[in-house]
């Protein structure tokens, strides 16, 4: 078990190393030029849009508001919480300065995969619209490509049972039995049962209760973390300090702290924020593929929120409070140090913010990621693997649970890396097209895009 720790550890160093944060922020950085920054822009009407989402009378499966809540099912969970509290374990508080980065940049990522994934989406044999990094790359790119989407669909559909599976059920599990003495095996067995309840309706099911649950449970996590930082309004200037100078100098030791190298808050910062907000990734846009719309570009500057929702807003609430509270300093890691943070800044209260935090947000991921493998399970063996890979998925959550997932950490980091490259050559394959709607939907030209058809 050392050995394949040694080798796992060694190749998630190798996968992101200078070339991967290269590939993903220099991705991020042409994406964002070439569309003459209307992530930020457009931000403003990216949330009219939104609100409109609400109801929609396009083609496809959900509205997309509820499409959005999907992805942000998938991306609000133990990466906000957990994961970056481990960014600033290992890089210091410099770390959420590149996760800012990385999200920021990320927005125009996030963008061009919605709309490569309305414009290129197929619908299935139930009758249902699927799209996604597969599905552009076999629609849009020549078929010397193909293999790309494959090499996709395979990572995604493995990763999905780390990230999305096993990660999840494990920390909502250790942080429920940490707060309030639940056995471990319960939660794994509930969790599978209510999982199990809601993956019988599909994504349709899926982006109901994201609706619902995501909203109600991300404003309470934010509220609770407000309430701390105004409470401490007076320290938030030196936290700020505190994170731009380590952004670009080595942090001492100190306390619990190992001191970190610049280095160190730049890989972690820039993987742990695309773990938390998988701009990059591929995985967002296999649910905004089913949005009801016929505008790849309106769908596109709602699905941009997503990353500015997940780390501008929420990653950066528990970044300040661990450390506004002084907890980065403890020796404590993932999701006990934001629970510790949480409960230093506000006592008899913060940890149980966290505690139920924790356990919606994954629940919610435990949601959106089954859909997310689905698809890629169905695009590499056909529409019959659905019900095969649905059981299985129920069946690994309380393994997940109950297991010592150490590994498993690292082999999902690892496979997010591996997700993320056929999807950043693919953008950067199709972005003329990318540019070109963008300028033809802006410029009143809101045609909608042709359907695949299998």
């Amino acid at each position: 078990m050392d050995s394949l720790t040694h080798y796992v550890t060694q190749l998630n160093s190798i996968v992101w190393g200078p070339a991967m944060l290269v590939l993903i922020l220099g991705t991020g950085i042409y994406l964002m030029l070439g569309l003459k920054l209307i992530p930020f822009r457009k931000l403003i009407y990216g949330f009219r849009m939104l609100w409109q989402g609400r109801q929609s009378s396009g083609d496809g499966d959900i509205t997309p508001f509820n499409a959005l809540m999907t992805s942000l099912s998938a991306t609000i969970g133990t990466g906000n919480i957990a994961g970056v509290a481990t960014a600033i374990f290992l890089g210091g508080p410099g770390a959420l300065f590149w996760m800012w980065c990385t999200a920021l940049l990320g927005m125009a990522t996030k963008y061009a995969e919605a709309v490569c994934a309305v414009h290129f989406r197929e619908v299935d044999e139930g009758g249902n619209y699927i799209g996604g990094p597969m599905y552009y790359i076999k629609n849009g790119l020549k078929s010397r490509w193909a293999w790309l989407g494959t090499l996709f669909a395979l990572f995604g559909a493995i990763a999905g049972f780390g990230i999305g599976n096993t990660v999840q059920a494990n920390s909502v599990a250790d942080v429920l039995n940490t707060e309030f003495g639940v056995p471990t095996w319960a939660t794994g067995v509930i969790l599978a049962l209510l999982v199990g309840l809601v993956l019988i309706g599909g994504i349709r099911w899926i982006a109901e209760v994201a609706g619902k649950l995501v909203p109600f449970m991300g404003i309470a996590y934010v509220s609770g973390g407000l309430i701390i930082l105004v409470i401490h309004a007076a320290e938030i200037p030196q936290a700020l300090n505190l994170i731009f100078t380590s952004a670009f100098t080595p942090v001492a030791a100190t306390g619990g702290f190992a001191g970190a190298a610049v280095w160190a808050a730049i890989r972690f910062g820039v993987a742990r924020g695309i773990f938390s907000n998988e701009a990059g990734l591929g995985s967002a846009p296999i649910a905004q593929a089913t949005a009801r719309t016929n505008s790849p570009v309106r769908q596109g500057v709602i699905a941009m929120l997503e990353t500015f929702i997940d780390t501008i807003i929420v990653c950066s609430i528990t970044g300040l409070v661990i450390i506004i509270s002084g907890a980065w300093t403890s020796g404590a890691t993932g999701a006990s140090l934001s629970s510790m943070a949480f409960e230093l800044a506000l006592p008899n209260f913060g940890g149980y913010i966290v505690a139920l935090g924790s356990a919606v947000f994954a629940f919610t991921t435990l949601l959106g990621w089954s859909f997310y493998g689905e698809k890629c399970v169905q695009f590499l063996f056909g529409f019959k693997s659905i019900i095969t890979f649905r059981l299985l998925w129920v069946l690994v959550i309380p393994i997940g649970a109950m297991g010592d997932l150490g590994i498993i950490w690292i082999i999902a980091d690892t496979l997010n890396a591996l997700m993320a490259i056929p999807n950043l050559i693919a953008l950067l394959l199709l972005s003329p097209i990318i540019f070109k709607l963008t300028r033809d939907y802006f410029n009143g030209e809101h045609a909608g895009s042709p359907l695949q058809k299998k």
